[in-house]
């Protein structure tokens, strides 16, 4: 017997069909005597005409009633999942955030989890029954508001109740069979990987892959949780039931420790990220204080920013500063910098969302030199500029004009040997 964590998103459950197609997912894990706990998201679009009818209510808008709204998607979800279940015989209960509770940190529409009391629902699997647990939302205990985690968040409760059920493995099910090696629209011969490490996964999650939120796997990697990325649309007939301590079917993308990983190439995957806004600041001094002037404020406004590149003039009096922030986050970046023009300086500000941010990923780039090299040469040759550059560890990011997207993944897809043979 294993417990196993199953979470379908939006697309999964998009209509009462595709409902009962998870449903003979979860018949599947029952029938083999597993414990399971499902986690929902709201129906396809459903969350996006909430968070419509919210901004067409007030652009300005209390956080804690924007929760209260956006949060009933998943309780539709939950409810109809457990009525399919108990039709086919199958003991089930729908469970709301509050009520397990997860409890979360004061931040409404972006909340952090800090504990999840799962006594009550361990006792309620042992019991036989499956619970079907609204994602996406907590408890914020101060208020006895009922709390969201920000988009995509139902993979973080997901992997969260997982860790604190103890579970076997938490499924995650999508519209996609497995984590690619690039974006198989972009590259027909991308390779679906059957396992990737935590660190790369963080990787593609946060430069652009959409497969797993963020805070998922972060979770997912500081507690060893193995999780797998499945597709819902797969046969439910057609894969083997969670088995405790067993090998695992060949299906779907194990997202595990590195040292699980027998054979790893180089270079695991190529991720790209279109969101992206390039802001260059013109003719700052070049003194002590000027970068703590131009990134001080964009950090209060609780703006992220990412790449950062420097050019000096000839005489070492004056220098251009440029960065890259989300797109969405472009507006407010520019009225910042206006608002601080005094302190810092400047002559003018260009700005762009025209650029896109290319990402080579790897854990064998740690043992491997000559990756950025090759990357660079390879680019060149095909005439792509490189407007910035970031790297770590695992990873290096160049950011282009966007016209030249497709043909740079492609081309380092090839490059780093990931086509399909």
């Amino acid at each position: 017997m294993a417990i196993v964590v199953m979470k379908f998103g939006g697309t999964s459950v998009a209509d009462i069909g595709r409902i009962r197609n998870v449903a003979r997912h979860v018949k599947r894990e029952i029938d083999a005597k597993n414990q399971v706990a499902v986690v929902v998201s709201a129906m396809a679009g459903h969350t996006n005409q909430l968070v419509a009818w919210v901004r067409e209510a007030s652009l300005i808008h209390d956080a804690r009633e924007y929760d209260a709204v956006v949060a009933s998607g998943e309780q539709i979800t939950a409810g109809l999942l457990a009525i399919v279940l108990q039709s086919m015989g199958i003991p089930a209960r729908s469970w709301q955030g509050w009520q397990i509770p997860i409890l979360t940190d004061a931040a409404h529409g972006a909340a952090r989890i800090v504990d999840i009391k799962a006594d009550e629902l361990k006792a309620r699997l042992a019991q036989g029954e499956v619970a079907v647990v609204t994602g996406f939302q907590g408890l914020e205990p101060k208020r006895n508001r009922i709390s969201t985690l920000g988009r995509g968040g139902s993979d973080t409760s997901a992997v969260a109740l997982a860790i604190a059920l103890g579970a076997d493995v938490c499924d995650i099910y999508t519209d996609v069979d497995g984590v690619y090696t690039t974006d198989p629209r972009i590259v027909p011969s991308a390779r679906r990987l059957p396992r990737i490490s935590y660190e790369e996964m963080l990787e593609m999650a946060s430069l652009g892959s959409k497969v797993l939120q963020t805070r998922s796997v972060e979770l997912a990697m500081v507690h060893r949780m193995r999780t797998r990325v499945l597709s819902s649309f797969t046969d439910p007939e057609a894969l083997q039931p969670v088995r405790s301590g067993s090998e695992w079917q060949n299906i779907g993308t194990i997202v595990c420790d590195e040292e699980e990983i027998v054979e790893s190439q180089v270079v695991s995957g190529i991720a790209y990220a279109k969101d992206e806004a390039k802001v260059t600041i013109m003719n700052v001094a070049d003194k002590p204080g000027v970068a703590a002037a131009i990134f001080g404020p964009l950090a209060e406004a609780n703006i992220n920013v990412d790449m950062i590149v420097q050019n000096l003039s000839a005489d070492g009096k004056y220098t251009d500063v440029t960065f890259t922030v989300n797109a969405s986050d472009l507006p407010k970046t520019l009225e910042v910098l206006k608002n601080a023009r005094e302190q810092i300086g400047y002559s003018e500000i260009k700005s762009s969302a025209d650029v896109v941010k290319v990402s080579v990923i790897g854990v064998g780039m740690r043992s491997h030199a000559g990756v950025a090299a090759k990357m660079f040469k390879a680019l060149a040759e095909k005439g792509i500029n490189i407007l910035a550059i970031t790297t770590s560890e695992i990873k290096i990011s160049v950011l282009i004009d966007a016209a030249y997207a497709e043909l740079a993944v492609r081309t380092l897809h090839t490059l780093f040997g990931l086509d399909k043979d």
